[in-house]
């Protein structure tokens, strides 16, 4: 099997050199050279093959956001951000996203230890190799700024949902930030409550929410352990931490905890399916959208046992088609529609829960 071709920009020689060397080390990987910065990493890319880029954000002459952008306006590619902004949560790592970007791995503070990070880099690296290039780039594209509310207002979206307990479960991973936002900026202010799961690092989470409540009608938040589940409102489950649904009589609300990584993933959307399976059953939707892997396929299979409806993202709209595809294999989707039709869809199911 062919090595995937890795090329390294950091500014920092010690990174470059303790990358290229952990990297190498994988029979899957082959680092083809490395950068100091953008400038020099423009001239290197002209004249050597590569299939993903890892990429810091913090650097001198021209920083990784602008490069990046160049970069999928005029040749895109895979690139994985590897960067402290990552660990401080800031806006950055976002936009990296938002430009582009497959992913994000924090890069430890203080002295380097690559030894925190290299399992998960080189799992990053091998998925967005398998990216259709295609797709990159129309991710890139640039998206109207402004809140959204393209549906109009339901028909009673809060009252049936505050006699019925109707609730919405969303899943997703890479590529999941530009689809939730394309999907959360479609909504009315009357929405049943949506709990939703995406594969992030700590401390971008809150930066995510934060971000898309500036966009979309409905409150969007990170979740909050203990907060009660009112209509109206997105809660995002928090990087490093899994969201659940706690029950007790008729009230519902928020569950954040640590536990176990499921499919290597914390938060994992699994937990947050079976929970709902668990708690809700019929009065539930569930949504499993673009992402690596499995996870999500079993719970919202579970989720459809239980009596609740289900419906997957299809593959031409997904930059990963991997979870999607494994739900519809397991037979967990009622339904597989393109990402432009999942809002008015799971709003409807959710109306007309019994």
């Amino acid at each position: 099997m062919e090595r995937i071709k890795v090329f390294i920009i950091d500014d920092s020689a010690i990174v470059r050199e303790i990358l290229a060397d952990r990297l190498g080390r994988d029979p899957r990987l082959q680092v083809v050279g490395t950068a100091i910065d953008p400038y020099v990493a423009r001239d290197k890319l002209a004249r050597t093959q590569v299939d993903v880029i890892t990429l810091d954000i913090e650097m001198p002459r021209m920083d990784g956001l602008t490069f990046l952008r160049h970069l999928m306006e005029q040749h895109p590619m895979p690139v994985v951000v590897l960067s402290s902004v990552a660990e401080k949560g800031n806006r950055a790592g976002i936009e990296a996203l938002e430009l582009g970007a497959v992913d994000l791995v924090p890069k430890p503070g203080g002295p380097f230890s690559v030894e925190e990070v290299i399992e998960l880099l080189i799992d990053r690296i091998v998925a967005a190799s398998a990216l259709d290039r295609r797709k990159l780039a129309l991710r890139a594209a640039p998206r109207e700024e402004g809140r959204g509310g393209g549906i109009p207002p339901g028909k009673g979206y809060l009252g049936s949902i505050r006699t019925t307990g109707t609730l919405i479960a969303m899943g997703a991973s890479t590529g999941g930030t530009q689809a939730y936002e394309a999907v959360f900026r479609e909504l009315p202010l009357d929405i049943p409550p949506i709990l939703a799961v995406i594969h992030m690092p700590e401390g971008f989470t809150r930066s995510f929410a934060e971000r898309l409540d500036e966009l979309c009608l409905p409150a969007v938040r990170e979740a909050r352990n203990g907060e009660p589940i009112v209509p109206g409102t997105i809660y995002i489950a928090p990087g490093a931490y899994h969201l659940a649904v706690r029950a007790s009589g008729a009230s519902r609300s928020v569950k954040v905890f640590k536990g176990p990584r499921v499919w290597n993933q914390r938060p994992a959307v699994d937990v947050l399916f079976d929970s709902v399976a668990e708690n809700l059953g019929r009065n539930a939707v569930g949504v499993l959208m673009t992402g690596m892997g499995r996870d999500g396929a079993k719970g919202l299979l579970a989720m459809k046992t239980a009596g609740a409806s289900t419906l997957c993202q299809d593959e031409e709209s997904c930059v990963v088609f991997g979870m999607p595809r494994e739900a519809i294999a397991l037979g967990a989707a009622d339904s597989v529609l393109p990402l432009d039709r999942i809002a008015l869809a799971m709003l409807a199911l959710a109306e007309n829960r019994p």
